[in-house]
């Protein structure tokens, strides 16, 4: 099933401190019409943010220095970013992760290892259910 939308314009902020999966995610999402830009430095990544003034946000959890769920609540907080959709791709799988995961403001919860195609799919869904594309 594809999703076409007007995605010329979208842009996708992905942060994760494992260089190749933002690899990966980038130059699959890219490929697919995408604006993409990572981040591997989890205490970059709000400032990040703020520079790029991402539609979606793709926020892995488990990180060195400063975890997802603190970089998800600094941005939800912020109101430039309270309505910025956040979805965390993690290696975590947990019932209370994913309940933090929705506490500290990410809207989905994607559990790694996920294939990029599903991955696409969600990233259109959330970015139409939002009306930003």
């Amino acid at each position: 099933m594809s999703y076409k939308i007007d995605i010329n314009t979208a842009k996708i902020l992905v942060i994760d401190d494992e260089p190749e999966i933002t690899e990966i995610v980038e130059t699959f999402l890219t490929e697919n019409g995408y604006q993409v830009l990572t981040e591997n430095i989890p205490t970059k990544a709000v400032e990040r943010a703020k520079a790029f003034k991402p539609d979606v946000i793709l926020l892995d959890i488990m990180m060195p220095g400063v975890d997802g769920y603190d970089v998800c609540q600094t941005l939800k907080n912020d109101p430039e970013f309270s309505t910025v959709p956040i979805i965390f791709l993690t290696g975590r799988d947990r019932n209370d992760d994913m309940g933090r995961s929705f506490k500290s403001g990410g809207d989905m919860f994607i559990k790694k290892p996920f294939s990029c195609e599903r991955l696409l799919e969600i990233v259109n869904i959330v970015l139409m259910s939002t009306g930003r594309h």
